[in-house]
């Protein structure tokens, strides 16, 4: 074997092993890729690490997705848009001669996992990194279930710029504490990503084609309760074209006022548009960070506020969730916050509202009912609505817990980029002061930062903002019911 065959791909800072074959020959197995966090195959750390390992011991490379029933409650919105890449991913696939099948299994990944590396004899099993404490789960438990002597586990940190691992060893107290962490690592991690290398040997055996468009229908058929989105086209190709497509990409048309008109609800195409395809791994966090690196001499504050967002804010939500196993409860609070709202939990509340009223938007106050219908219809609220919307859900709630339970379970199952540890820490935010400091002590909210109605309007225009919404939710609706009457059609057609 040359030396410059033994120099890894990947740096091995970026890959955790979980567990590590006993056995001391050469591996003879294939490598195994266990997709799940990053849904792409350019910029994917974890593949070319995978590619990179089975080259090396001359042995095939294969791709395994695991598809749940509904994961954390993901509906047609959210599974729709994730299939629908996936299919394009497949697509890119075969017509490229890649030289890597790609196995879509169904159930529980337990099972699945293990099950397909004994059926084809694999030596490495290399996944993607969670920090979310079912995936963590799931892969604890795959590796008692493999047999002890013959498979190794790496995880790749392919999501984060700086692994999450590396950024910091502990739970951060806030941006301040990991920015400047961060920020040494860059020079080391932030470089640009190799060419994906064909494997040399092709895979034994044929796969099976996938009905995609069965499977599909079937997602969207279970979840119909929260319909797809049309606003967001998902794959990688389309990912690339927010970023950098010439028509409307962020860095080549709408970056400019980008530090400004960022926190204007007024302007939501102020915001980069990416979040659906960095949840997904449809787009890499790091390929984001290369390009907008190449324009920040023309606008430095604006690439700099985004740089801000996309490594330093994310990877801070990353390590919450790494660090923080109640990082969606009230246990996962700081001290003071949990005391200062259990000792304004039972504060009187000037409304106190059901789950289902505040789902559908019944409340007093016009502002927040157009923040849930934009969530509802168009699942994405605006940033700085998305911390009114949960701050208010405390202030009308029986108590924290409550409060919070709530605010994930609409976060999770309307916004596309629900499930995500950015939504978790945002709610944690919001109604739990995570990240943040105590303020003015006050009623029901305690010392945590406390947001209303007349502060927004000294903010931006709300009676804009509530006509923008309504207008957005009218031209949702017009579509869903135009959809229907063509599905009518068509069934009365066959």
């Amino acid at each position: 074997m040359s030396t410059s065959s033994t120099i890894p791909a990947v740096h091995p800072g970026r890959i955790r092993v979980l567990k590590q074959a006993s056995v001391q020959s050469k591996p003879m197995g294939p490598v195994v890729y266990w997709m799940f966090r990053d849904q792409r195959l350019k910029d994917n750390w974890a593949l070319i690490h995978a590619v990179h390992q089975a080259n090396q011991w001359d042995v095939p490379v294969a791709i395994a997705f695991n598809l749940f029933h509904q994961f954390k409650g993901a509906k047609a919105r959210q599974l729709g848009f994730m299939l629908r890449g996936l299919k394009k991913l497949y697509s890119d696939i075969q017509s490229n001669f890649i030289n890597i099948p790609f196995f879509l299994f169904q159930g529980e990944a337990v099972e699945s996992i293990p099950s397909f590396l004994k059926e084809c004899g694999a030596s490495l099993l290399v996944t993607d990194f969670s920090p979310l404490r079912e995936v963590r789960q799931w892969k604890e438990e795959i590796c008692q279930r493999v047999h002890e002597s013959e498979v190794s586990i790496h995880e790749v940190d392919a999501h984060n710029v700086v692994p999450v691992w590396v950024a910091s060893e502990k739970l951060e107290y806030g941006a301040r504490t990991i920015r400047g962490k961060i920020n040494k690592k860059l020079s080391e991690y932030l470089v640009d990503f190799p060419n994906l290398i064909p494997p040399k040997l092709k895979w034994p055996t044929s796969t099976t084609d996938i009905d995609w468009d069965n499977l599909i229908a079937n997602v969207l058929r279970e979840g119909a309760e929260v319909p797809e989105l049309e606003w967001c086209e998902p794959g990688e190709q389309a990912g690339l074209e927010v970023l950098i497509g010439n028509k409307n990409g962020f860095l080549t048309t709408r970056l400019k006022n980008y530090s400004s008109d960022r926190n204007n609800p007024l302007k939501p195409k102020g915001l980069s548009g990416l979040s659906p395809y960095l949840h997904f791994g449809q787009i890499s966090a790091q390929r984001c960070a290369l390009e907008a690196r190449k324009v920040r001499n023309i606008y430095p504050q604006a690439v700099d506020v985004f740089l801000e967002e996309l490594i330093v804010r994310r990877e801070l939500a990353d390590n919450f969730c790494f660090y923080q196993p109640h990082y969606d409860s009230l246990q996962g609070a700081w001290d003071w916050a949990r005391k200062t709202l259990m000792d304004h939990a039972s504060d009187k509340r000037e409304h106190v509202y059901t789950r289902e009223q505040l789902e559908k938007a019944q409340t007093a106050d016009p502002l927040w009912n157009a923040s849930q219908l934009e969530l509802v219809h168009y699942g994405k609220v605006h940033g700085f609505m998305r911390m009114y919307w949960a701050k208010k859900i405390l202030e009308w709630t029986c108590g924290p817990e409550e409060a919070l339970a709530l605010s994930i379970y609409l976060n999770d199952k309307y916004h596309i980029d629900g499930r995500d540890p950015n939504g978790y820490v945002g709610c944690m935010w919001s109604i739990c002061g995570v990240h943040d400091q105590g303020w003015r002590e006050r009623s029901v909210f305690g010392k945590i930062r406390y947001m209303n109605y007349a502060g927004c309007k000294r903010k931006f225009d709300v009676d804009g903002y509530i006509a923008y919404v309504k207008r957005i939710v009218g031209e949702c609706k017009k579509r869903k019911a135009q959809d229907l009457l063509n599905n009518k059609s068509k069934q009365l057609r066959c």
